[in-house]
């Protein structure tokens, strides 16, 4: 049976690589139930059915690396929440502001700070049921409390590799060491949050420009003693090793097995908290523009392509955003992979890539994934956060943070 022509070949590519992306970017195919995990899965199928790629290639499309640390790090963030170590950090870090502005600043600095090491969607499904009470119990306006959870852990991410998928994958393709990452984002982030603080006080002088008071809020904190001793004892070490230069996909794997060995937690409750969904598309996405760069980006079209300056700082901080907008960060970023790659010095576009499609994300509400966690679990406790009203915050502190990020790298 012969294969189809090459002309047939990229044209096939192109089709389902589009269609992926366009209902990736839409979030669902109208008329059937397909979410963004389905269309990579079915994107990376067809590629595969249609012979665009060959199942060993499709197979090694896959960043395996990526998909390990990612695991990793989901298993070791479910022993750190149902040991109750962030219902203890939170709990004290926040329950004892007695100022708006400075409940504020504890809230961004947490999640920020939480967010780089231990991937910023995880910290906003556990940051968001702990502001809500604590606003609550303090009868404040829960909304500008928890869109600050949600643009401190998109800024706080950025600092490190493992801060969100997206770094993720770029940590993999880049060959950037931890502390290198870290050493050029963390400025970035550090400016960011407090650019953070200042932008949400500002645009709501009614509930932190006041020299009102507030009461001490008394949290329910549940721990587990030695549980929380030893998921923060290994979270610890594993950030050390990060440091050390150690692979960071096979820390977070040691990692989570290390904790999986436990007499209290049931290994039920550890599995449930892993996102499989994410994964899934994860292995999918990188099979889909696997396709489209084995089929469509030849060595002279990578050429023509090579006039466009992606060794700009500023240029390609534009790309980036823009795209990341359109489609999401880490699709964006896979889009991106192969013009990077034929740079004579990719590392220093890998880091601007980083940034850009990480703030990016703050633009709207429907930005990251992390906004709309933080959205929808409101949106179950009774409280609204509208498209609007997290733009008129979101979209001046995304500006706001690219023009650090610029600084910062140029």
């Amino acid at each position: 049976m012969n294969g189809p022509t090459p002309d047939l070949t990229q044209i096939l590519a192109i089709v389902i690589f589009a269609l992926t992306y366009i209902v990736i970017a839409i979030g669902r195919l109208p008329g059937l139930r397909v979410d963004r995990t389905g269309a990579a899965l079915i994107g990376a199928a067809a590629m595969v059915g249609s012979g665009v790629l060959s199942l060993e290639e499709a197979y090694k499309a896959i960043d395996l690396d990526t998909i390990t640390l990612l695991l990793g790090m989901m298993v070791v963030v479910a022993n750190l929440r149902l040991s109750g170590f962030f219902s203890m950090v939170t709990g004290w870090a926040v329950g004892r502001m007695h100022h708006p502005a400075l409940l504020l600043a504890a809230v961004v600095v947490t999640t920020g700070v939480l967010s780089a090491f231990l991937v910023n969607d995880a910290i906003c499904l556990i940051m968001t049921p702990v502001v809500i009470a604590v606003t609550r119990a303090l009868g404040r306006n829960p909304v500008p409390y928890l869109i600050a959870v949600a643009v401190s852990s998109n800024v706080g991410s950025v600092a490190t590799i493992t801060g969100n998928p997206q770094n993720m994958i770029i940590g993999s393709l880049s060959g950037l060491s931890y502390s290198a990452f870290t050493a050029a984002l963390a400025p970035v982030a550090g400016l960011g949050l407090l650019a953070s603080i200042v932008l949400i006080a500002l645009l709501n002088p009614g509930e932190y420009l006041t020299r009102a008071r507030l009461p001490t809020a008394q949290l329910p904190i549940r721990f587990h003693g030695w549980l929380t001793v030893k998921a923060t004892l290994v979270c610890l070490g594993m950030i050390a090793l990060f440091f050390s230069g150690q692979p960071v996909a096979k820390v977070a794997i040691c990692a989570a097995a290390l904790l999986m060995l436990t007499r209290r937690i049931e290994p039920r409750k550890i599995y449930a908290e892993i996102d499989g969904k994410l994964l899934l598309m994860f292995a999918g996405l990188f099979i889909v523009v696997r396709g489209l760069e084995h089929a469509v980006l030849t060595k002279d079209l990578l050429a023509q392509a090579a006039r466009f300056d992606l060794s700009d700082v500023a240029a390609l901080t534009g790309l980036t955003a823009v795209m990341s907008n359109l489609v999401s960060n880490v699709p964006a970023v896979l889009v991106l992979k192969p013009f990077i790659e034929q740079l004579h010095n990719p590392q220093p576009a890998w880091i601007v890539v980083a940034m850009a499609s990480t703030l990016a994300g703050n633009f709207t509400l429907l930005g990251s994934v992390a906004n709309l966690i933080v959205a929808e679990h409101a949106a179950r406790d009774g409280i609204r956060i509208g498209f609007g009203t997290y733009f008129r915050i979101g979209a001046p502190l995304t500006l706001i943070t690219l023009g650090i990020g610029l600084w910062v790298l140029w």
